[in-house]
Parts: C-alpha cells; sequence; structure tokens
C-alpha cells in the first residue's frame, strides 16, 4: 500500500509547488502601463475631416509641430480656432497666395489662444483676448463674448460664431468657425521706418562751414566797415583843405 500511494503524495506536492511558484511570480510581477499617445492635433483633425486647408497650413507653417510640443510640455493647455474648408474657400481668390511665410504663420497663430478654454468658459476672458500671434490691441485684437451656448468672436474685420466643439480633452480644446479669423494687421498700413540718421562726421563738416562762412562774412564785414571810416575821415582832410584855400 505504501508503494502505491508515494507516486501520488509526490505528485500532489510537486503541483503545490508549481502553483506557489506560479502565484509568486504573477504577484512580482507589475503590470503593464496603460500606453498614452501624445496628442497629434494633425491626426485629431483628419479624423473629425472638412479641414484639409487648415491643416495643410498647420503644417507647411509647423505650427502643428509647435502646437504638439507645447501640450506635452505646458500644463497651461491650447485653445484651436479652427475654420472648416467653406471658412476658406469664401476668402477673396488669392488671398492666401498674397501671403508671405510670415503671414500665413501669423494667421495661424492668430487662431490659437495659449490656453485651455472650455465652452462654458468663454465669459471669464478679458477683451482683447491674447492669442499666439502677439497682443498688439490694435493690429492682432481678438474680442470674444458670449451669451448661453453662443459664443461670438470679432477681430474688426471678421466676426463669425463658434459652431461646435470638433475635439476636448482638458488640455486641447478645437472648436470650429465658419469664418476665418482675419487680423486688422493685414489690412492697417505699416507705420513708415524712422529716418536714418546722418552721419555725425557730415554734421561736423556742415557745422565748420557753417562757422568759416560766418566768420568770413564776420571779417569782410569788418573790413568794409574799416574802409568807409578811412574814406570818411579823407573826405574831412579834403573839405577843410578847400575851405582854407577859399578863405585865403
Amino acid at each position: 500500500m505504501v508503494m502505491i500511494k508515494h507516486p501520488f503524495f509526490s505528485l500532489s506536492i510537486l503541483l503545490m509547488v508549481l502553483f506557489h511558484s506560479t502565484t509568486t511570480t504573477s504577484a512580482q510581477t507589475p503590470a503593464p502601463a496603460p500606453s498614452s499617445s501624445p496628442t497629434d492635433i494633425i491626426r485629431i483633425l483628419k479624423k473629425a475631416g472638412g479641414f484639409t486647408t487648415l491643416i495643410r497650413l498647420l503644417t507647411t507653417t509647423q505650427v502643428a509641430t509647435q502646437i504638439n510640443a507645447q501640450l506635452l510640455n505646458s500644463n497651461n493647455g491650447l485653445t484651436l480656432f479652427a475654420p472648416n474648408d467653406n471658412a476658406f474657400s469664401s476668402l477673396k481668390p488669392g488671398f492666401l497666395n498674397s501671403l508671405n511665410d510670415q503671414q500665413k504663420n501669423e494667421l495661424i497663430q492668430f487662431h490659437v489662444l495659449p490656453t485651455f478654454v472650455a465652452i462654458t468658459n468663454f465669459d471669464t476672458l478679458s477683451n482683447p483676448v491674447r492669442t499666439q500671434a502677439g497682443d498688439d490691441p490694435e493690429r492682432l485684437a481678438l474680442n470674444i463674448t458670449s451669451s448661453g451656448n453662443q459664443v461670438n468672436l470679432t477681430t474688426g474685420v471678421v466676426n463669425t460664431t463658434v459652431g461646435g466643439s470638433v475635439y476636448s480633452d482638458h488640455q486641447l480644446a478645437i472648436y470650429q468657425v465658419d469664418k476665418v479669423l482675419l487680423p486688422r494687421d493685414f489690412f492697417i498700413p505699416k507705420p513708415p521706418p524712422p529716418p536714418a540718421p546722418a552721419p555725425s562726421k557730415a554734421k561736423d563738416s556742415k557745422k565748420k562751414s557753417a562757422d568759416d562762412s560766418e566768420s568770413s562774412t564776420g571779417d569782410n564785414s569788418a573790413a568794409a566797415m574799416s574802409l568807409k571810416h578811412k574814406n570818411g575821415i579823407l573826405w574831412v582832410i579834403v573839405a577843410v583843405a578847400a575851405a582854407a584855400v577859399f578863405s585865403l
């Protein structure tokens, strides 16, 4: 009987050891962390559809790369007003082609706020709202007002409203707008640059010439006065001599 029970007993012990080893290994091995890919604004807009021109401008100006980097390295978040393809097609023909690279970059940056703004928080902003294009109140002013669920935007050139939320993850908010936000900077004539100061040597030369001229004029005047004085004395002598002759 002992010879019969022994194999079963050994098998039971082996199974218990294997089960304990497997349980211990499972407990010590950490569970893999859930993978989270970084935010890609181009991927988001492509998935939403209808933003072909905006995607092209975001790519060629490299603003998309800048936005993705900011979202990765900043806690403030960003807000993008995204004109759809119909908004761009309603622009004056050839308008985009007339812009240089710097103006295209400024145009796209003008649609980006440097903080995350929820759709219900636009009434907390102070006008003019700062965009990533700059904060010049005359040339780059963006004013935002909200009433209920309606959000109005005005640039001094364009008036439009937020047409709806495209994307929001509490770090990046994208809102569709039906018009391209054109800054006044594109339509106000640039002030002429201040004239360059004249070289100091030229100024000194002109001053010296003027001093020499004044000195020469003064000398000539003095000489003329001296000659006139001498002529006067001479005439007095002649007159006295003539009077003496006639008296004789």
